[in-house]
């Protein structure tokens, strides 16, 4: 009896500890599937260094908007727009940054790439505080340098704008091309009677004194857009984007805040300064002013009306080196998915 006895004390022993097992191991199954249902989704991001993308994912990071929309952003910092294009084309980022007007001519050729506004922040004419430039009519006889080449976008809608005046600057006028940087460094310099140039790099000179001659925002109206135009945007695969609707949405609901953020709080500014590279207060309230009025406020069906008209402008005077073969805006390059547009 004893035997038998100690034997059932054994079995039902092991039978709890099998229970007490089952169950643990049901727990952990169910915490580790509920981990993966909860699991942050994953975009990654080609970002050009000096950008101002970087300035927003800073914002983002240090309010941990990125956290709250459960997103987990992997960022590859490149040293040029170009490289960023490589890299989404290549299937090796989920998003970057670039125009319109590229994404609707890859689209052309085949890329099945879509566009969502970031900014309609734009160049400027910029002259010296004391310059006796006064209109954009003054540029005839003078020397203008260009930020970019003899394709960018401000500098073509420039002319468009001056030739509805009949001024052609590229024979009115002596044109320089040359890097960005390099036009603000010349312009400083005072080599230059009036240059055109990125709007960061202006708010540089504004910050220094020179004055804004005219911006291009300002230019538009009368070349038939209705309202700002978001020149630059997060750039996209469709098909990336239709498998991960709900991941994009959040994604732009998380931007909008960094951008509320950005536009409340002078704090908020305080802490990304050392990316924006401003050397003192004044640059850096240049740089918040001019970020803050490039925020889009527009619907995207009025953002896509306008661009639709301005692309017509570009291709007439771009041509096909500008637009390629399309000579209209592709249908499909601005990004109408997003949850309150």
């Amino acid at each position: 009896m004893p035997i038998v006895l100690k034997s059932t004390l054994s079995e039902e022993m092991a039978h709890k500890v099998m229970r007490v097992l089952a169950r643990t191991i049901v727990l952990v199954m169910m915490l580790a599937l509920g981990a993966a249902a909860h699991a942050a989704d994953v975009i990654r991001l080609a970002v050009q260094k000096t950008g101002t993308f970087s300035w927003e994912l800073a914002t983002i990071r240090e309010a941990g908007l990125d956290k709250e929309a459960n997103l987990s952003l992997e960022v590859t910092e490149l040293a040029s727009p170009e490289a960023g294009k490589i890299a989404l084309r290549a299937g090796n980022a989920d998003i970057m940054l670039s125009d319109w007007l590229w994404v609707s001519r890859e689209r052309a050729l085949g890329a099945r790439l879509t566009f969502y506004p970031y900014s309609s922040a734009l160049g400027a004419v910029m002259v010296p505080a004391a310059s006796p430039i006064k209109t954009l009519a003054d540029l005839k006889g003078r020397k203008l340098a260009v930020g970019g080449g003899p394709i960018d976008k401000s500098w073509l809608l420039l002319q468009a704008r001056m030739k509805q005046d009949g001024i052609d600057l590229k024979s009115d006028a002596t044109i320089v091309y040359g890097a960005p940087p390099l036009i603000a460094a010349k312009a400083l310099d005072g080599e230059m009677d009036a240059s055109l140039n990125f709007w960061n790099f202006c708010a540089q000179l504004e910050a220094k004194g020179f004055r804004r001659l005219a911006g291009i925002e300002e230019i538009l109206p009368k070349l038939g857009a209705k309202g700002a135009v978001s020149a630059v945007g997060y750039v996209f695969d469709e098909g990336w984007a239709a498998g991960h609707r709900d991941t994009v949405a959040r994604f732009i609901a998380m931007t909008r805040k960094a951008k509320q953020l950005l536009v409340s709080s002078d704090a908020a500014w305080d802490k990304i300064a050392p990316l924006t590279g401003a050397t003192d207060p004044t640059m850096l309230r240049t740089y918040r002013d001019r970020y803050r009025d490039g925020i889009p406020r527009r619907s995207i069906t009025d953002e896509e009306t306008d661009a639709r008209v301005l692309y017509r402008v570009l291709a007439e005077i771009g041509g096909r080196d500008l637009v390629g073969p399309a000579a209209e805006l592709d249908p499909g390059t601005f990004y109408h998915a997003v949850p309150g547009d």
